[in-house]
């Protein structure tokens, strides 16, 4: 946590020393911005959950677990039409599957179950944003996450009844550090109103022995404001 913060301060003061020249034209701009995210697993995803908890016989669908960002950043000006912006953000990720349970009696009823894994992560990107029109803008670069938790949730159920609901803590399993490439593009309004669509590629493989190759990945939407 402590190298997390330590790397953004970096970031900022090097892009303010950077800036300076520039200051009177294009004043560093303190942000804010929130969204939905889109998140999922990449790699061996399927394997990393049954080795979490044995709730299929084999038939899983993955999908994409829905979820939310926010947090802040600091746009700072390099030069004309091209900023660093910095950020911090809170920010969850994972993913769901579904399935059957693996008992005879579970096929005749015809029980469904759903198993996700809720992650919650404190995001540092660092994005280099490049203007190509007015207001509008691509950005990519870096991003170091910090996992606040890692919980599982399974549910099971039948007939419209809930047979299985419970949640337990899976984060000493995982790893803390989490490494990514962001990217995407955006639109900035005069008024420092401004609207993104990115991606995070995951670079790190989410366990903490490495073993399934799992990573990251989530689809993001923000809206945000520059003042």
């Amino acid at each position: 946590m402590r190298n997390i913060i330590i790397l953004m301060a970096m970031a900022v003061v090097l892009g303010l020393s950077a800036s300076s020249a520039l200051a009177q034209q294009q004043p560093v701009r303190l942000g804010i911005k929130a969204g939905l995210n889109m998140a999922n697993w990449q790699g061996e995803s399927v394997k990393s959950a049954n080795s979490l908890i044995d709730f299929t016989n084999g038939a899983v669908t993955q999908r994409m677990r829905e979820g939310f960002h926010a947090g802040a950043f600091i746009s700072i000006p390099i030069a004309p039409g091209f900023e660093i912006e910095p950020g911090l953000l809170y920010s969850q990720k994972g993913t769901r599957l579904t399935g059957t349970l693996p008992f005879e009696i579970t096929d005749i009823l015809n029980v469904r179950a759903t198993l996700t894994n809720k992650a919650e992560y404190l995001d540092l990107p660092i994005l280099a944003k490049v203007y190509v029109g007015e207001g509008f803008h691509i950005f990519a670069g870096p991003q170091v996450s910090y996992l606040l938790s890692n919980k599982v949730r399974a549910r099971a159920g039948a007939l419209g009844i809930n047979l299985l609901n419970t949640e337990w803590d899976m984060k000493s399993g995982m790893r803390e550090i989490d490494f990514a490439l962001t990217g995407g593009v955006g639109y900035r309004f005069n008024s420092g109103f401004n609207l993104s669509a990115g991606y995070d590629f995951g670079l790190s493989p989410i366990d903490n022995a490495a073993t399934f190759r799992t990573y990251n990945s989530v689809v993001k939407a923000s809206v945000g404001f520059a003042f």
